[in-house]
C-alpha cells in the first residue's frame, strides 16, 4: 500500500513509521490519537472511525474547517501561496496577522501558509501565545492540494478535539485502540519538546504511561513511541518493546541527518497481567 504524506510539515512526523505502527496497533473499531500532530498514522491506517486530539486548538480547528468545507477551504488557501507572499516581509506581516486574528477561519488558513513558509515546517508559540517561527526561505513553498483533499476525505471518519491527552485517557472505551505520539523525552537537557506554548514535561512522560498501563488493563491497548532512553524503558516496564532506528531531521542540511533509536511500547493487558 502507498502511503499518504501530511499536508503539514512537522517536527517529529512518523511518516517514516507509520509501517512499523501498524504492524503493532491492536485490532478495534476506533483508533484515539491523543497528540494528533500532522495526522500521519490517522491518513495510514484503516479503522472504521478516529478519535483524533491535541492541545494546539490552532491545528484542530484547521482539521474541523478541513473536514466540513474542503472545497472553499483549499480554495482560499492556495491563494495565499503566490510569489509575493513567499518573501520575509509579507511572512512576517502575515505572522502578526495570524496572532492578531480572532477569526477561526482566517486563522486556520493563515495557519496553513505560516507552516508550509515557516523554518523547518516548526510550530512553536512564546509564553504569550503567539506563534513566533521564523521565515523559512524555501525556493518555491509546495502547495499540499492533493493531501488536503485526501485529509478532508478521510476526516468524514474522523472525530477531532482540542483536548488534553489526560482529558482524552479519561473517556477510554471498550473498541478503542490508542495510539500515543508525546512531544519526546529528550535525549539531553537541550532536546526540543515544546510543542505549544505549555511544555510537556518529564512528569508528564510518566504520567502519560501510567494512564496507559491502567487503560491497557481495562482491556484497552495502548501504542506509544518515544525516544530509547533509560527513562523511557523504566516508565514503559512491562510493556512489550520494540526498538526501530528512524532518520531524524534536525536541520535542513543533510549533515544533521542521523538515526535515532526509538521506542514502540505496546501496553496490553496480556503483557501486564
Amino acid at each position: 500500500m502507498s502511503k499518504t504524506r501530511a499536508f503539514l510539515k512537522w517536527a517529529g512526523g512518523k511518516y517514516g513509521l507509520v509501517d512499523n505502527i501498524n504492524q503493532r496497533l491492536p485490532k478495534g473499531k476506533t483508533l484515539v490519537e491523543p497528540f494528533v500532530g500532522a495526522g500521519s498514522v490517522f491518513l495510514n491506517s484503516d479503522f472504521e472511525s478516529y478519535l483524533l486530539a491535541d492541545i494546539n486548538a490552532d491545528l484542530i480547528h484547521l482539521y474541523q474547517l478541513l473536514k466540513s468545507q474542503p472545497d472553499v477551504f483549499i480554495r482560499d488557501a492556495a491563494a495565499l501561496f503566490t510569489a509575493c507572499n513567499n518573501e520575509k516581509t509579507a511572512y512576517y506581516q502575515h505572522r502578526v496577522a495570524f496572532n492578531q486574528e480572532r477569526d477561526r477561519y482566517r486563522r486556520a488558513l493563515l495557519f496553513l501558509y505560516l507552516n508550509r513558509h515557516g523554518y523547518n515546517g516548526l510550530c512553536r508559540y512564546n509564553k504569550s501565545g503567539g506563534f513566533n517561527v521564523p521565515f523559512g526561505s524555501y525556493k518555491k513553498p509546495y502547495f499540499p492540494e492533493r493531501e488536503l483533499w485526501f485529509f478532508a476525505e478521510k476526516a468524514q471518519k474522523a472525530t477531532f478535539v482540542c483536548q488534553s491527552y489526560t482529558e482524552v485517557f479519561a473517556k477510554a472505551q471498550e473498541d478503542q485502540v490508542f495510539y500515543c505520539d508525546p512531544p519526546y523525552a529528550p535525549l539531553s537537557s537541550s532536546g526540543f519538546t515544546t510543542y505549544a506554548a505549555n511544555g510537556f514535561t518529564l512528569d508528564d512522560q510518566a504520567i502519560l504511561a501510567r494512564l496507559a498501563r491502567e487503560t491497557a488493563a481495562q482491556g484497552i491497548p495502548v501504542l506509544v513511541s518515544n525516544h530509547d532512553i533509560p527513562l523511557t524503558r523504566e516508565l514503559y516496564r512491562g510493556a512489550d518493546l520494540e526498538v526501530v532506528a528512524v532518520k531524524r531531521t534536525i536541520s535542513r542540511n543533510g549533515g544533521s541527518r542521523r538515526k535515532v533509536d526509538e521506542l514502540l511500547a505496546l501496553f496490553s493487558e496480556g503483557d501486564l497481567a
